[in-house]
């Protein structure tokens, strides 16, 4: 009985710090959506991805508006998004997202954990030529027609269209289209009535690095130490 507990508790604490993670990148991509084109989400189309995140995680309405606030108040946040690239273990290829107001200790502190994760920070350009960035949008499949829909995209620049899995592992439909092209895939689901669970910007590999799994083990280390730093937004990697 006690050990099903303490695997419950692990699991529910593991649960919230990714929860509370979540609701930290999407106030920082708020705020930089609200400063970047304004409050209005109707002529702001980052602003629209934003919330649509944030009912995907379920973040409180409260703190979207705090956000949005934040952006706008005389406090004066000012995020600047940096990728950092890398090498983790056995040759996989990591990039780092970060939003940060302090470049020196955000670089310091990517850069101390790759050493410490067995890999090695790189230059600019000397890993992010293997991914393509690329807006990922999760659709509800009820009440739509997968190969119809993906025929009337293609003409908004969509790539692909396949089957996925959501937070929870319900079912979804995953579409991708070339990072250009998001605004023009946005705007024709809207005008479908089509609200996407979510609408990410993503770096997805050319190709993967096949892996033990004691290999996949030291890179996850890896990956998992860099997702817990505060200034990091995302971390994308050609595990296979």
């Amino acid at each position: 009985m006690g050990r099903i507990f303490e695997v419950r508790k692990s699991t529910m604490f593991a649960r919230w710090d990714r929860m509370a993670k979540q609701f930290t990148r999407i106030g920082k991509e708020i705020i930089i959506a609200v400063k970047a084109a304004g409050p209005d989400p109707n002529s702001n189309a980052a602003l629209r991805r934003c919330f649509q995140n944030a009912r995907s995680v379920g973040m409180p309405k409260d703190r979207v508006e705090a956000a949005i606030k934040r952006a706008q108040g005389k406090e004066l946040v000012n995020y600047d998004e940096i990728l950092y690239e890398g090498y983790g273990p056995h040759g996989v290829a990591i990039l780092v997202e970060t939003a940060t107001d302090n470049h020196v200790r955000t670089v310091a502190n990517v850069k101390s954990h790759f050493n410490k994760g067995g890999g090695v920070m790189g230059n600019s350009g000397s890993v992010s030529f293997q991914f393509k960035k690329m807006g990922v949008f999760k659709l509800k499949p009820e009440g739509l027609n997968a190969d119809d829909l993906e025929l009337e995209l293609i003409d908004v620049g969509l790539e692909e269209m396949g089957e996925g899995t959501g937070e929870h592992g319900e079912p979804v439909l995953v579409g991708r289209c070339a990072f250009v092209e998001v605004g023009h895939m946005q705007k024709a689901l809207e005008d479908k009535g089509i609200t996407p669970i979510s609408a990410e910007l993503e770096w997805i590999p050319s190709t993967t690095v096949p892996l033990t799994d004691l290999q996949a083990e030291e890179v996850s280390k890896l990956i998992e130490r860099l997702e817990q730093d505060e200034d990091v937004q995302k971390v994308f990697h050609n595990m296979g």
